[in-house]
């Protein structure tokens, strides 16, 4: 009985990804064999308001965060949503496994003084305690997260002012590795016992996550993302940013673009995820990755699944949560389908409401 009420049930929540390109939304329920979209949402943000992922613009965001709010149900009271870039800070710490979450939290306090580049008044704190130790069993693993005040309250007061309550703000990279849950059934015998790469490939941001067991170990974001891929047809081209988007949505690029545009950017996303495999093989220990799964708007790019797969010597392929445990009626599924995985990071949010709720 003690046990439910410091483990209860979390709220349902939506899921809000409020990105540099457009600010997507998935409200999920659960299903006996996973999960079913309730509803969705995808509406574009003003170019420049949303910056390294900080809210530049704050009009503008409140503008299409109306949008969104008209498309959920009205019964949606609670948001779940993500802070990333150089505001937030991860690191994993050691400490006693004897101590209580309060002797805990006194001691990440002194920790975080030592790690955080700003002043604690500063920043917003929290911390989740992982495993035990692997070399020291007197000890547990307990990741610190931080993240500059300023940043989370951007999106909270931008929710407020469409009547949603935040009831959880997450980092990025852990909404992205959650979402792996979904699309896990796409691997042989769902990658159990494998190392899966999720990497989600956004306007101007790439996003890493490494899930092992279904934990999510390692996340990473390079400053690299499908923007660069516009910019070059609208450089090469002498299109109009907005001509170079269409032309890149609709596939009506001159007959040449593949080589003088679409294989230089390709080379250089590789040179990308090469880089930070390399940084996630060195500081985990591990050889490789067994597989690769991309996800993001940029990430259906003609070839790259099998570019990845060639050059890197890992299986890579385009993650699809319909061919997992996301469920739809036919006619969500059928307008989702071409974009379902531009969803993922809204869909790890989304997921918090089926996680145990820390009271």
């Amino acid at each position: 009985m003690l046990s439910n009420l410091w483990k209860r049930q979390a709220p349902q929540m939506v899921g809000i990804d409020i990105g540099s390109h457009e600010i997507k939304a998935i409200l999920l329920s659960k299903t006996a064999d996973g999960y079913k979209i309730l509803s969705h949402a995808a509406v574009p943000v003003k170019k420049g308001a949303v910056n390294d992922h900080e809210v530049r613009d704050t009009d503008a965001v409140l503008e299409s965060l109306k949008l969104i709010k008209r498309a959920l149900p009205k019964s949606v009271k609670y948001a779940a949503v993500a802070v990333s870039g150089s505001a937030v800070m991860t690191k994993v710490i050691y400490m006693d496994a004897s101590l209580s979450e309060e002797e805990m939290e006194t001691q990440i306090e002194i920790e975080a003084d030592n790690l955080i580049p700003y002043s604690l008044d500063e920043v917003s704190i929290d911390f989740e305690t992982l495993n035990v130790n692997s070399t020291d069993p007197s000890k547990v693993d307990v990741l610190l997260s931080a993240c500059r005040t300023e940043n989370i309250d951007a999106r909270v007061d931008s929710l407020d002012d469409i009547n949603l309550e935040t009831k959880v703000v997450d980092i990025e990279g852990y909404a992205l590795g959650r979402s792996f849950e979904l699309v896990a059934a796409q691997l042989p015998d769902g990658g159990k016992d494998k190392i899966v790469a999720l990497v989600d490939i956004g306007a101007n941001m790439t996003t890493f996550s490494v899930v092992e067991g279904g934990e999510t170990t390692f996340i990473r974001e390079q400053a690299f993302g499908g923007e660069q891929f516009t910019q070059s047809i609208l450089s090469f081209y002498g299109m109009s940013h907005d001509q170079a988007e269409t032309a890149k949505v609709e596939g009506s690029l001159p007959r040449n673009y593949m080589f003088e545009v679409l294989s230089p950017f390709q080379n250089q996303l590789l040179q990308q995820i090469k880089r930070t495999l390399q940084i996630y093989c060195t500081s985990s220990g591990k050889d490789k990755v067994d597989y690769i799964l991309l996800c993001g708007g940029t990430s259906k790019l003609e070839g790259m699944a099998n570019l990845l797969t060639n050059e890197l010597g890992v299986q890579s392929v385009i993650a699809d949560p319909f061919a997992g445990c996301l469920h739809a009626d036919d006619e969500i599924k059928t307008r989702l389908q071409p974009t379902i995985n531009k969803y993922m990071v809204a869909c790890g949010l989304a997921l918090r409401s089926y996680s145990q709720w820390r009271t």
